[in-house]
């Protein structure tokens, strides 16, 4: 993705009404919009309209595109709505656009309210039902997933279905061993949270939500993001920030410290640790504390970042109090914050192939970062991914790797000149992808850097939350034959995406506006043909592909189509056509015999049985027989592993990854934490599998070469005068 800036000037804005809807709306909160969001809604569909790839006139076709993509994300499961609320404000479905350019959100603020409303009265009804109980014995079911459902014909339909939600809520915590005293205070409090947070959403959330509508209903990768959101976006981006080096989460109400940033001020400081609750805010020493107590996460975190090097004082409740207990108070400075945590990482495994052991580097890449913001101020070291990726290269040359295997699983993308850059480490110079915009003009994006910084053997590990950079990559590679794609097909998004700054627009200095973030154009690969829809095709294919379009770009039923181009000018190596068939033989052996994938394709056709069928018994006996089998299967799968645990090695302790009923802000801290480790420390067969495939392609190129020098055939050796001996060398006379 392009971060850039587009200078436009705009047209007169028109004036007039917008009509809203007969429902008085008597919610929690009644939210208006400013005249500043109204007037940001018309500046954005300038842009839009002027540069998105796929244009479209704010007519009232689009108007209704816009009204369900808004009800989609207001209620995309149809649980709080009823069918006479959309009735109401079907008098909005052709009429948004115009709202949007007569500057009045009075009908989309209005649609938005009365969310809030129907939302608040859902979780009071869910309150109002826990002391009643319920009766497991009935053969009830409940259907988890309503996208594709009809809206409740009425309040009494609508008050079924979240009776049954409830109850599986309850017969969750249930199957987990709690009582019901504790079932009941667990459930209060989650629906008692649920309607404080509806009430605490701001005018800024709601603009969002509406403007979010509007882009996504033109492509699903066209955003509207505000100050904040623009922010996060930032350091997503750019892998910093400025503030105290500390991750927080919320945990029984509070706002909870979850880890430290080594390194960090808090971390180097000693007066924070993990579990300690922020519950005061100041702007420095003598500053009054702002009470953050019942805030909600974002808010509190607003208050805590800064500027550099001034001071932030927190009051503390500390992990091990209770409630009313003793707090204190501490000063920390504000730094620079380097994430780290996203940014690439290196790992080396060993693989064994009969009497060889070949070292693979294992390259991790959670997304494409590069701050934009540091290379726009003129700063030669800014953060880059290519950058750091060369240096891990560097340093697996020097361990003397047999071949490196690039991780982009669930790796969303990032910046486009990245996913060129990191192609040129592999490829040297020569072009890695092609652009065509708006306007029909095809651009080749070519790597101009003198060599590749890896020559050795190369697989990347591309999954279904493979997109966008990592398309691009994954197909480069792939195109030039430069190495092996493994893995499952990839997202399918084809499109790019820039970032307009509306701000810099106007020429404000301050932050206001917020920023779109846009698609301007569609990639294709070199050899013409595009990612878009279909993905990248792995050469090596694993079984863990869920054989449905419901986790990908064909999603989206307002997708761009796949089309095609004609090929850049390239030259692809071919030394890997005759080694592919062999690789995938290989795999597949090893595939078939491993336990591991075999649990992997049961979980999967379960799965996949389930989404189908879309129904979930509330009756307890079919539940807890249900949940026994799984625990019988996972505790079976366990004892496999420990048996097969490597001599020396401390077999892990069984767990079964049971469903507990809890959600993320309900667990225990410690308890969530170790989970967490758990998880990341369990075998990750996909990547030792990926990493076999690398070795073998290191041993297939290698036998490769030494028959190709045996294929040479050898100088005939001169004749010999007759009466002259050949000395050995280094003979004398």
């Amino acid at each position: 993705m392009k971060k850039h800036l587009l200078w436009i000037a705009l047209a007169a804005t028109l004036a007039g009404p917008t009509a809203s809807f007969a429902i008085a709306v008597t919610g929690p909160i009644r939210l208006a919009p400013s005249p500043q969001q109204s007037g940001v809604a018309h500046l954005a569909s300038e842009v839009v309209s002027r540069f998105h790839y796929k244009a479209l006139p704010l007519d009232a076709a689009m108007s209704g595109k816009i009204f369900n993509q808004y009800l989609k994300s207001l209620d995309g499961e149809k649980m709080y709505f009823v069918q006479a609320d959309i009735d109401a404000m079907s008098s909005q479905r052709t009429i948004l656009g115009a709202a949007i350019l007569r500057e009045n959100l009075a009908g989309p603020f209005a649609m938005f309210n009365l969310y809030t409303q129907r939302a608040s009265e859902r979780f009071a009804y869910a309150r109002s039902i826990i002391k009643g109980g319920f009766d497991f014995s009935t053969q009830e079911t409940f259907q988890p997933e309503r996208e594709n459902a009809a809206w409740p014909a009425s309040k009494a339909e609508l008050n079924t279905l979240w009776r049954k939600h409830v109850k599986n809520d309850w017969l969750r915590l249930k199957l987990a061993g709690e009582s019901d005293q504790r079932i009941a205070e667990t459930l209060t409090k989650r629906y008692e949270t649920a309607q404080n947070d509806v009430k605490r959403v701001t005018t800024t959330e709601a603009f969002e939500t509406f403007m979010n509508a509007y882009t996504m209903a033109i492509d699903p990768h066209s955003n509207y993001m505000g100050p904040r959101s623009a922010q996060e976006f930032d350091i997503a981006m750019s892998l910093s920030l400025v503030g105290i080096g500390a991750t927080m989460s919320q945990k029984d109400g509070y706002n909870t410290v979850r880890d430290l940033v080594p390194g960090g001020p808090a971390m180097r400081s000693g007066k924070l640790e993990v579990g300690d609750r922020i519950v005061g805010v100041a702007q420095g020493t003598g500053s009054p504390m702002v009470s953050v107590q019942g805030w909600r996460l974002n808010d509190t975190i607003q208050l805590i970042r800064g500027s550099a090097d001034t001071t932030v004082v927190l009051d503390i409740l500390p992990a091990d109090a209770a409630s009313d207990g003793a707090r204190r108070q501490i000063s920390l400075v504000r730094k620079k914050i380097e994430l780290e945590d996203g940014a690439a990482k290196k790992t080396m495994l060993s693989v064994v192939d009969g009497k060889v052991t070949r070292q693979i580097g294992v390259i991790s890449l959670p997304t494409f970062y590069r701050d934009f913001e540091a290379q726009q101020r003129g700063d030669q070291n800014y953060r880059s991914m290519t950058r750091d990726v060369a240096k891990l290269l560097g340093e697996l040359k020097t361990a003397k790797a047999d071949g490196v295997l690039i991780d982009l699983r669930n790796n969303g993308g990032g910046s486009l000149a990245e996913a060129i850059g990191l192609t040129g480490l592999f490829t040297g110079k020569g072009p890695v992808l092609q652009q065509r915009d708006a306007k029909g003009q095809i651009v080749v994006d070519s790597e101009t850097s003198a060599g590749a910084a890896w020559d050795g053997p190369v697989g990347v590990l591309i999954n279904r939350g493979s997109a966008s950079a990592s398309e691009i990559f994954a197909a480069a590679i792939q195109d030039y034959g430069r190495g092996v794609v493994i893995g499952e097909r990839s997202f399918g998004k084809g499109t790019v995406q820039s970032t307009i700054n509306l701000d810099d627009l106007l020429k404000r200095s301050k932050p206001m506006l917020g920023e779109l973030k846009m698609t301007t154009a569609q990639f294709f690969r070199i050899n013409g043909s595009t990612t878009q829809l279909r993905g990248v095709n792995p050469d090596v294919s694993f079984p863990t592909d869920f054989g449905t379009d419901d986790r990908g770009e064909a999603a989206f039923d307002n997708a761009l189509p796949w089309v095609q181009i004609k090929p850049a000018s390239y030259a692809a190596s071919g030394q890997l056509k005759s080694v592919i068939p062999m690789l995938v033989t290989r795999s597949g052996t090893r595939i078939k015999a491993d336990t591991g994938f075999r649990n992997i394709e049961e979980d999967i056709a379960r799965f996949v049985a389930q989404k189908k069928k879309n129904d979930i018994s509330l009756n307890e006996t079919v539940r807890r027989k249900e949940r026994e089998e799984q625990k019988a299967r996972l505790t079976a799968r366990q004892a496999v592993n420990i048996g097969s645990v490597s001599p020396g090695v401390a077999p892990a302790k069984p767990r079964t990854w049971l469903d507990d009923g809890l959600q993320a802000d309900e667990r225990d801290l410690a308890v969530e934490l170790a989970a967490g480790k758990a998880k990341k420390d369990a075998k990750d067969i996909l990547l030792q599998e990926a990493a076999h495939v690398v070795s073998d392609q290191a041993g297939l190129l290698d036998e490769q070469k030494v028959n190709a020098e045996a294929a040479v055939p050898k100088k005939p050796m001169a004749a010999k005068p007759a009466g002259h001996e050949t000395l050995p060398a280094g003979s004398g006379t």
